[in-house]
């Protein structure tokens, strides 16, 4: 058991280690990343509302594809978060934190491969 915590624990000080190094190494493409990473979390965050409506539209949850409005919002957002709070899933707030996290490492990976590209 400790050895498993111990390798997890040694796993996370290395990436750190290497993530300060990159940062270190590269603060304008860092700041860039970073930079895109939080606008699209932000537009995903904005967002949300009516990708929980699309989802419930799209069929996503106990009654995806009948409910409209603000109802198919809370729907979809709830589907996406593992159910409702009553179900033990997560909820609406669970369903906005995976599309806003969706929508940064999305904003992350772009951006990454761009200034990739770009050097």
């Amino acid at each position: 058991m400790f050895d498993l915590i111990g390798d997890a624990l040694s796993f996370v000080i290395d990436t750190a280690e290497s993530a300060i190094d990159t940062v270190i190494e590269n603060p304008v493409k860092s700041i860039a990343i970073v930079a895109a990473t939080v606008a699209t979390g932000g537009v995903a965050l904005a967002a949300a509302p009516a990708i929980g409506a699309a989802a419930s539209a799209a069929g996503l949850g106990v009654a995806g594809g009948t409910l409209s409005g603000a109802a198919a919002s809370s729907a979809g957002l709830a589907a996406l978060g593992g159910g409702s709070l009553a179900s033990g899933g997560a909820g609406m707030a669970g369903g906005t934190a995976v599309v806003t996290a969706l929508g940064g490492s999305a904003g992350a990976v772009t951006s990454d491969t761009v200034l990739n590209k770009l050097s």
